[in-house]
């Protein structure tokens, strides 16, 4: 249950680290670690609309925080004690990713850098689900698949994917080896298809849909 009640602690955490995120982004990594814990400055006279909107935040700190610890205890479930604090830091960095890119639509190389080389050293140190060699694979495929498809799809979009979305599809890749990324990615297009088709919009954030895949092919498919 460890492992539950610290993913309740993080994800109840992930939407102000979001929040801090979007007053200084985009930064340089030191300064950008020095705001995420920096305190703001307490806010004066507050008024209704003040209270209104921390009311909502905390509401969606609580979502966030279940949400990760239900999450956390089923990668515990699924894969056991063998090395699963590294995967919870993926899981956990997806999360805020995810929330990141809901409220900027961006993906800070603050973070998808980061996740892309640890998720290398990992296959190459621990060699339990994908080697060094897939590993490595996998984050060349994230990085050209995209950027072939955005080529194609240029008549219909510039935007196809972004910068953010080619360096997490990358991360993703380096962590869930060639398939793992393949299996992510269709998914995450099918998510997003959806999502655009209910909301009636062509372009948005594909962050969360792709976030979303990466914990579905890691708990049922990988």
């Amino acid at each position: 249950m460890i492992y539950f009640f610290v993913g309740l602690l993080f994800g109840s955490l992930v939407p102000y680290m979001a929040r801090r995120f979007s007053k200084f982004l985009p930064a340089t990594p030191a300064y950008a670690l020095y705001r995420l814990f920096k305190q703001p400055k307490k806010v004066k006279n507050k008024n209704e609309r003040y209270q209104l909107l921390m009311k909502a935040y905390k509401w969606r700190s609580l979502m966030c925080g279940l949400i990760t610890a239900t999450l956390s205890y089923a990668l515990f479930w699924k894969l056991g004690g063998n090395h699963i604090g590294f995967w919870l830091v993926f899981l956990w960095v997806l999360i805020l990713l995810a929330e990141i890119d809901i409220k900027m639509q961006i993906l800070p190389d603050i973070l998808t850098f980061p996740l892309l080389i640890f998720g290398f050293l990992f296959a190459a140190c621990f060699n339990d689900y994908t080697s060094a060699f897939d590993s490595a694979t996998g984050a060349m495929f994230g990085y050209f698949m995209p950027v072939v498809a955005s080529l194609l799809l240029l008549a219909y979009s510039k935007d196809a994917f972004g910068g953010g979305d080619i360096k997490l599809m990358s991360a993703i890749g380096a962590w869930m080896g060639v398939n793992g990324l393949l299996s992510t990615v269709l998914l995450s297009c099918a998510l997003f298809a959806a999502y655009a088709a209910v909301k009636g919009i062509r372009i948005g954030a594909f962050g969360p849909a792709l976030s979303i895949s990466a914990v579905v092919v890691l708990l049922f498919f990988l």
